[in-house]
């Protein structure tokens, strides 16, 4: 019988050192762990170069790095997945807080690559074992992989801040149809009513909203989506609320992806009581929005990555609401 003990090391990209330095501090205070060391360097021509300065010879590895932009970000991921194979890790879980191009889940036109797929194949040839994840703009995007996959969601944390409000006479608001799983998971922990918009989107990254779908009039609206971008859908809808009469808006977004100073503006210009995020995504423009407050993930993350090293269950993370 081999006298090996198991060991875990976990270790960060360039993506979101300040989510993963979080992890690692919920990591240190429940099991004495700390972030393993990582060399990341660049060649003059931009060439990515990984070294890790730790042994993980035969331990767990679990790599924490979102893949928004800049491109790097996945590139990076890849190579320190591929370089930790390589230097014989025991298994690799991929621990990608934003799933970037989880929005490509599918041929919606002719000509057109399903971009998801391809980062999932990448992701696997790479050498991962498994990927944990949060709020994936399509579920589907799990079926795209051939190893296991834990979809985490940042639901269960903001139920315990919008508690804390205290609101009453709620509507939960969809601001597209593809939201309303989401949606319906809010209405149903608060007993509230739901609300879609109907909207057209003629291009991408322009849409156009039509019309609202139930009676937000004198309610407090809590304005749910899974990702902002260029905040067009986003802040229309919360324009289109105000106009039907909604008492206060509320935004609740996972991913604050904010991809340009126009979409601060928006934000800003809004009519938003106040808008919550998560810090899946390490951006800037995140602090230059008015109203705006972020609500960590990390403990979520931390304990996924202690249950997946445990072998025990991680259903208790996931929002049974959801279903």
């Amino acid at each position: 019988m081999s006298n090996l003990v198991r060991d875990f090391k976990v270790f960060t990209g360039n993506s979101n050192k300040p989510l993963a330095e979080a992890i690692g501090r919920e990591l240190k205070q429940a099991l004495g762990k700390d972030l393993g060391h990582c060399e990341i360097k660049k060649f003059s021509d931009g060439e990515i170069w990984v070294k890790y300065a730790d042994n993980i010879r035969g331990s767990d590895v679990f790599i924490i790095q979102s893949t928004n932009t800049p491109h790097e970000n996945l590139m990076e991921l890849l190579i320190m997945i591929d370089a930790a194979r390589r230097a014989s890790a025991n298994k690799i879980t991929a621990v990608i807080p934003y799933f970037g191009y989880s929005r490509q889940d599918r041929k919606d036109q002719p000509r057109v690559s399903i971009t998801a797929k391809l980062v999932a194949n990448l992701i696997t040839v790479a050498g991962a074992d498994r990927v944990i994840t949060m709020d994936l703009h399509a579920s589907q995007v799990q079926g795209f992989f051939d190893i296991p996959f834990d979809h985490l969601y940042a639901s269960a944390t903001f139920f315990k801040r919008i508690e804390k409000l205290n609101l009453n006479n709620l509507a939960v608001v969809s601001p597209d149809v593809g939201g309303i799983k989401l949606a319906r998971a809010y209405a149903k922990r608060f007993n509230a009513d739901l609300v879609v918009i109907d909207k057209r989107r003629p291009q991408q990254n322009v849409t156009e909203i039509m019309n609202i779908i139930g009676n937000v009039e004198g309610k407090n609206v809590l304005l749910v989506d899974d990702i902002i971008d260029t905040a067009n859908t986003f802040t229309q809808a919360a324009h289109l609320l105000k106009e039907k009469g909604a008492l206060s808006i509320i935004g609740i977004c996972t991913h604050p992806v904010f991809s340009s100073d126009s979409a601060v503006e928006l934000l800003n210009n809004a009519p938003l009581d106040k808008l919550f995020v998560t810090d899946t995504i390490n951006n800037e423009r995140v602090n230059k929005v008015k109203n705006l407050e972020v609500v960590s993930v990390a403990k979520t993350f931390a304990l996924a990555i202690q249950y997946t090293f445990e072998y025990k269950s991680i259903s208790s993370l996931f929002d049974t609401d959801k279903d």
